[in-house]
């Protein structure tokens, strides 16, 4: 019998390897953490998910320009110097922990050219959660793949809450920049993050969600 192989979006390396691969870019130093202590919790995860270090001890300014494309770093958009304020949407279970692991995500391609508002009732209907913006940018720095041109996605798991409670009207994405406009030329083809309206809908723009999260050892470094 044939079998259809996944697509490389879709294939995770084992969590010993994003560990490495974390260290490698230096995220233990900025979350506080030793690389052994890392390393340790990636031995604890569930196999097959995706290792995610909490944004509350490694932001994501500081993660996006981590991830890479062509030899082009990453990049926050230029209107969205509030990035480390969208938080996991209200509702959502998250580990308190500073380390967990998602079971493996979906791009969620078949709700292309849905808006987020609508996604967010599909997604829950199918048993799904929405990824948070830091989980898409770490799917993004184990997979760069994940990020395909005119095949991108949504992290509408992350909403900035207002003064007033209310939730703002932007939900934040990873796609591919064209080099146009504040972005600049020398940024054509780096993955960005940026975002949309919560009513809009984009045809290039999928929805990634997950069906679970896992907390793990912390492995915080005693002082």
């Amino acid at each position: 019998m044939t079998t259809t192989p996944s697509p490389p979006h879709s294939v995770l390396p084992g969590l010993s390897a994003q560990a490495d691969r974390l260290i490698q870019l230096g995220v233990h130093t900025t979350a506080g953490l030793t690389a052994d202590a890392l390393r340790r919790a990636a031995a604890d995860g569930p196999a097959g998910g995706l290792l995610v270090v909490s944004p509350t001890a490694a932001p994501v300014s500081a993660l996006a320009p981590l991830l890479s494309l062509g030899g082009r770093p990453g990049f926050v958009v230029e209107d969205m110097t509030d990035v480390d304020e969208f938080t996991p949407l209200p509702g959502l279970d998250m580990p308190t922990t500073p380390l967990y692991v998602i079971e493996p995500p979906d791009r969620g391609d078949d709700l292309a050219n849905w808006s987020p508002d609508e996604a967010l009732v599909e997604l829950t209907t199918r048993g799904r959660t929405p990824l948070t913006l830091a989980e898409g940018v770490h799917w993004a720095l184990q997979v760069p793949g994940a990020i395909e041109r005119n095949h991108c996605f949504m992290t509408i798991g992350s909403r900035r809450v207002g003064a007033r409670g209310r939730l703002d009207a932007r939900t934040p994405a990873l796609w591919i920049s064209g080099g146009t406009g504040r972005d600049g030329r020398e940024r054509r083809g780096a993955p960005k993050v940026g975002w949309c309206w919560a009513g809009n809908r984009h045809t290039w723009l999928g929805f990634a969600s997950t069906t679970a999260r896992h907390a793990v050892a912390s492995g915080r470094q005693e002082a």
